[in-house]
């Protein structure tokens, strides 16, 4: 299972989850700032027209005339969220509606904010916030007009818990459209990942299916499948040609064998037999070095001619280490076989022959006096096969390499061998699904083939 951190699907969703969030949240903050701003410079402009009004019918009709047009408009609606007051130059009342000239401080502009106290009906008083303009009338005496901001800050509050619930409602359906975009990535990705694991199985005949859309991934489908079905016809050709070198080589050699099967039975002297004896061993080295290539290769390619069926793989190991338990007391080796029942839905002839390889290995490389071991164990979720010997070992950095064909340690190479017991042995573990794991014995190497129970 993918990590989200790590998921292009969960990526791409969350990104465009994001940006679709953010640019309703920016359009919905400009609205905001918009409207609220809008209203506020469009009030503190009829507060600027009112002053001006004001202070010309100050400069026509003087005091008398100000304090009693003040005093209209104050008796005319007293719940009106106009506010005027008049003082003299030592700020004493002269007219309006409120009872003391504020404290607040003026702005460079003339502009003042305070709170205001308003009765309720109920026994409390509320304080809500004013803003105001102050301007000197001749004389000395000041002039405040301003207005109640209450509806001003109501209709704010309306509108950001408008936008609030505008973007909760955005941000809900970015996140339902995200996990919609990325369970649709997810699919799409997750049929390709489908068909590869049973195409790396052997099912070379296997397509990935198109949903019909058009879009890039059925292109991208049609572009893979294209690839499949040209490495399927290779796949073939090359079955084919080794099918043919099998059956073109295998009777020239076999009869190249048998005549010096012949040849040394007829031999005169020692000389002549020993050198018939050399290239029979050089002959049967070759067909055996055939053979595993052929065998290889037909398991890569997932030949299945042998029949998956249920085994015991503890069983198979008795039958393995009983082959070679008189080499290990020919060579003074110490050979354990540790098993418990280990049932498994595989292959037993190539299990054998892996088992066999990884023994016939352990064999060969470890000096006489040494020990080798073979351990099968299982539990409810997998089946080990462990073989593990106190020989030279495997360095870290080639452990991948021996698995390669033909590939060989250094210390190696004086062995007979032909570097192929390995490579086949990953080849059936590839076919059962398993896995190889080459680790240090300390000294010599461990070789564990893991198989995962399924249900």
């Amino acid at each position: 299972m993918i990590s989200i951190t790590r998921s292009v699907a969960w990526r791409i969703a969350i990104g465009y989850g994001a940006l679709f969030g953010l640019s309703v949240l920016m359009l919905l903050a400009f609205i905001y700032w918009s409207t609220a701003g809008y209203t506020t410079r469009q009030m503190e402009a009829v507060i600027e027209a009112e002053v001006q009004g004001l202070a010309e019918h100050y400069r026509v009709g003087g005091l008398p005339a100000l304090r009693r047009l003040l005093s209209r408009r104050v008796r005319s609606n007293p719940a009106s969220a106009s506010i005027y007051l008049l003082a003299d130059p030592q700020f004493r009342l002269l007219a309006g509606n409120l009872d003391a000239w504020p404290a607040a401080a003026r702005t460079q502009d003339g502009w003042i904010e305070f709170g205001l106290r308003i009765e309720d009906e109920g026994p409390h008083l509320e304080v809500h916030r004013a803003r105001a303009r102050l301007f000197t009338l001749r004389g000395g005496f000041h002039l405040l007009v301003g207005r109640n901001w209450r509806d001003l800050d109501e209709m704010r509050i309306a509108i950001g818990r408008a936008v609030a619930w505008c973007v909760a409602v955005t941000l809900a359906l970015a996140v339902a459209v995200a996990w919609w975009m990325r369970g649709r990535v997810a699919r799409r990705i997750e049929a390709i990942n489908r068909t590869s694991r049973r195409i790396m199985q052997g099912k070379l005949e296997e397509r990935i299916e198109s949903d019909g859309s058009g879009d890039e991934f059925d292109e991208l489908v049609a572009g893979l499948n294209a690839m499949l079905a040209r490495i399927e016809g290779l796949m073939e050709d090359v079955r084919r040609v080794s099918d043919n070198v099998a059956h073109d080589l295998r009777t020239p050699l076999g009869r190249l064998r048998t005549r010096l099967v012949q040849l040394r039975a007829k031999a005169g002297d020692e000389d002549a037999k020993a050198l018939a004896g050399a290239a029979l061993d050089e002959a049967d080295q070759m067909l055996a070095t055939f053979n595993a290539l052929l065998r290889i290769a037909r398991i890569e390619a997932g030949d299945r001619r042998h029949a998956f069926a249920p085994v015991d793989l503890a069983a198979i190991g008795k039958d393995v280490a009983e082959l070679y338990a008189p080499l290990a007391e020919a060579r003074n080796i110490d050979f354990r076989y540790l098993q418990t029942p280990a049932p498994l839905h595989a292959d037993a002839d190539l299990l054998f022959q892996s088992l066999a390889n990884l023994l016939d290995n352990a064999m060969k490389y470890t000096p006489e006096g040494g020990s080798v071991s073979l351990e099968v164990t299982a539990d409810d979720e997998r089946v080990d096969a462990i073989v593990a010997d106190s020989g030279p070992g495997v360095p870290v950095d080639e452990r991948e390499a021996v698995l390669r064909r033909f590939y060989r340690v250094e210390s190696a190479r004086s062995t007979p061998g032909s570097g192929l017991g390995l490579c086949l042995v990953a080849a059936v573990v590839q076919l059962h699904e398993a896995r190889l794991e080459l680790a240090d014995n300390d000294p010599g190497l461990r070789v564990r083939i893991r198989f995962e129970r399924r249900t």
